[in-house]
């Protein structure tokens, strides 16, 4: 009988010290919420801002802080306020503008993408103030203002490693890097703790009120579970007098139910590509834009780019990628005239050639070819001057070399000609646009259009009826 008693209380004891240690390796104590009390909840800063467009109508253009200017930082930004206005421009993105992590670093300055402190103004840009008066300037000129978000995942410094259990962690109990990267500078987030959640929901809501923004492009989307985007973008929706833009950096349908209006074109931008370097078929431009919206509710759009920070970054900026200035110029306009919402990614509107790091501090060479950056500005003043390219139908014409598409709403109707390739080439004009006269929204000069017409290499036509 004792030695019954003695292995039954063993046992227990036994089983106490495994829970003990489950409680270890799964974080030791449970974590705590970090979100402050009622009292301490962000404030209004500023008027919300009144002219946020809508989705169908932004234009976008992404700022890499480090190199808009030599000094890299926010004063940088604001000084460059009036040549972004200049491009037509009404939605002004700006990458991760929080603390850059120390540990585990990146190299270079460190990663942006890699946060260590979602509350706080990496110093290298500025404090809040000087981000408070960026937003400000930037209503002043009609233009929106939306912070790089990374919710995934944040540097190995960050305070939230305090909690341990807000970490996603192997068998071992040791926290991981995002699965299927290679990202060593930064720590998986877990999204079954609801602390967590409720904590980043927060900081979110922070920067809405405390700097004035009006809404995120939010950083690998797909790596976050789509209900805690809901649960997100349903709480910041709920804040009143407020109308704000969700971009997320994602390719799924689920995105759009999460609350996103945006998500990006990878299929277009991939295709495009393609047709540029590999000789594919023109049409497929067409195909491919045809899949994307097919797959996306009604309303929603597509994020249509030539380059962003990650391109410009790794794969190479437009003028290497789209055989020069001419051939990153066209791209563009394909880009930019079949679709919303348009991107322009800081210095392609300048032909930046070398690739463009950010985390370094390169500063772009804004002398660069000026030619181009009128071009560019031409583009989005047609553009923006009428509705057939936000809502028009699209209706496009079959040829391998040539992009050909109209565009059109009521009684506006626009077409658009682009030579995909890098020698001159002559388009036998479709019937149903046979002995038509045409005003090149560029230049004003008429162009009537017979049996043929003649494009240089990568030339590009926009002509308004």
């Amino acid at each position: 009988m004792l030695n019954a008693i003695s292995g039954l209380m063993m046992m227990k004891k036994l089983y106490l010290i495994a829970l003990v240690m489950m409680a270890c390796n799964s974080g030791n104590e449970p974590a705590k919420p970090v979100v402050p009390p009622g009292e301490d909840e962000p404030q209004q800063y500023g008027v919300p801002y009144a002219n946020v467009p809508a989705t169908e109508n932004i234009v976008l253009y992404e700022a890499n802080i480090r190199a808009l200017s030599a000094a890299g930082n926010f004063q940088g930004v604001i000084d460059k306020l009036d040549h972004i206005q200049s491009l037509g421009i009404n939605t002004l993105w700006l990458m991760p503008i929080h603390p850059v992590g120390q540990l585990k670093s990146a190299g270079g300055l460190g990663s942006p993408y890699a946060v260590q402190d979602y509350l706080k103004v990496n110093p290298e840009f500025g404090d809040l103030d000087k981000l408070r008066e960026l937003v400000q300037k930037a209503h002043d000129r009609n233009i929106a203002v939306i912070l790089d978000w990374v919710a995934n995942h944040t540097a190995w410094d960050n305070p939230w490693m305090q909690n341990k259990l807000w970490y996603v962690q192997d068998a071992s109990g040791n926290v991981i890097i995002p699965p299927g990267t290679n990202w060593q500078d930064v720590a998986e987030l877990n999204y079954a703790n609801s602390d967590m959640r409720a904590a980043m929901i927060h900081a979110m809501k922070y920067w809405i009120l405390e700097a004035n923004v009006d809404g995120f492009r939010c950083d690998a989307v797909d790596y976050v579970p789509a209900d805690f985007w809901k649960q997100a973008l349903d709480e910041l929706k709920a804040i009143k007098n407020r109308n704000l833009i969700f971009l997320a950096e994602g390719g799924k349908a689920e995105n759009f139910t999460a609350g996103f209006q945006m998500n990006y074109a990878w299929d277009f931008y991939n295709n495009l590509r393609e047709v540029y370097s590999n000789n594919r078929a023109a049409t497929t431009i067409f195909t491919t834009h045809q899949a994307e919206y097919n797959a996306i509710p009604a309303g929603a759009k597509k994020l249509r780019y030539t380059t962003n920070h990650d391109q410009s970054a790794y794969d190479g900026t437009p003028v290497e990628m789209f055989g020069g200035i001419n051939g990153a110029l066209s791209a563009s306009a394909i880009t930019i005239f079949t679709s919303t919402v348009p991107l322009i990614y800081s210095s392609q509107e300048v032909g930046q050639e070398e690739k463009l790091p950010f985390f370094t501090r390169q500063l772009i060479d804004w002398t660069a070819h000026a030619d181009m950056l009128q071009q560019y500005k031409k583009m989005f003043a047609i553009y923006n001057q009428t509705n057939a390219f936000k809502q028009g139908s699209l209706e496009y014409y079959s040829d391998n070399d040539i992009a050909v598409f109209t565009r059109t709403v009521t009684d506006d109707k626009y077409l658009v000609m682009v030579n995909t390739r890098n020698t001159p080439d002559t388009y036998t004009i479709a019937a149903a646009l046979q002995n038509t006269t045409w005003t090149n929204a560029v230049d004003g000069s008429t162009v009537s259009l017979n049996s043929t017409i003649s494009l240089g290499a990568y030339q590009y036509l926009i002509l308004k009826k």
